[in-house]
């Protein structure tokens, strides 16, 4: 089934009636390209919240995320170092990070393909919401600024105003989004059968299977193929091609690693 690079009301079936109906839209590599939480990182160290050991560490992170899409391994060390680095810290400094982070480096990151099919579903009458890993204070202010029905991220625990290293749960990742849309669903009073899901990556394939209408957008390879075997559609909002050959891929890779480290280097500069 082809890829598209442009969506059109056609992209989605006419009704008269969306009451009950919903989309749900993961956030990294599927609404913006790369991981919000590469961002919040940039932040934090622009602020000296930590060192530049530490945001290269994201930096590499954020790499091997935009090149190959993401690992739990991967997913699982990025919240571990999250974590321990925002453990102190205010609640209102992370709230008003959320704020600059969207203006300064999310908004230019957004597909514009993946934004239009938000655009879409609000003007047919469907709720449309965030399914994120990323933390509630950024997933609230991106689903804020673009106009949507709200956002479920991972949540941090608060103590006396500050964060406390530990999370409130578990991060909002693979099995753990079908659950939090079959609560949703529960409250807002949807049903799954007529919502809509789209992602990127194979480990939201519970979310994905858990309502009608399951879209592949920017996947990795593992949902690619499976979505092809399940005749989902598939939309890839991004310039290059996975099918580029692997020196092409390893040149790339290294340009974001480059690019990300001379990011950090000009900040440390200022």
């Amino acid at each position: 089934m082809p890829d598209v690079n442009l969506v059109t009301a056609e992209d989605l079936p006419a009704s008269s009636d969306h009451e009950g109906e919903a989309a749900f839209f993961d956030v990294d590599n599927t609404l913006m390209k790369g991981a919000s939480l590469f961002h919040v990182a940039r932040k934090m160290y622009q602020k000296k919240a930590f060192t530049l050991r530490d945001a290269a560490g994201f930096a590499w992170k954020q790499a091997k995320f935009v090149l190959r899409g993401e690992t739990m391994e991967d997913v699982h060390s990025v919240r571990d170092t999250a974590l321990v680095l925002a453990a102190g810290i205010p609640v209102e400094t992370i709230q008003t990070m959320g704020e600059e982070v969207f203006d300064e480096m999310i908004e230019s990151k957004i597909w514009p393909g993946t934004l239009a099919l938000t655009q879409q579903h609000l003007r047919s009458g469907r709720q449309v919401w965030l399914l994120t890993a990323t933390p509630i204070e950024v997933a609230g202010v991106i689903a804020s600024r673009l106009g949507l029905s709200g956002a479920l991220g991972t949540v941090c625990e608060i103590e006396d105003g500050h964060y406390t290293g530990r999370l409130v749960g578990d991060i909002l990742h693979g099995p753990a989004k079908a659950a939090a849309a079959r609560e949703l669903a529960a409250r807002e009073h949807l049903a799954l059968a007529r919502c809509w899901a789209y992602s990127d990556s194979y480990n939201d394939i519970p979310l994905l299977s858990a309502v009608g209408n399951p879209v592949a957008i920017n996947p990795d390879a593992r949902l690619r193929r499976h979505a092809r075997d399940n005749n989902w559609p598939v939309y890839d909002f991004r310039s290059g091609r996975r099918a580029a050959t692997w020196g092409l891929r390893a040149a790339t890779g290294a340009g974001i690693i480059y690019g990300s480290w001379k990011g950090f280097g000009r900040i440390r500069r200022r």
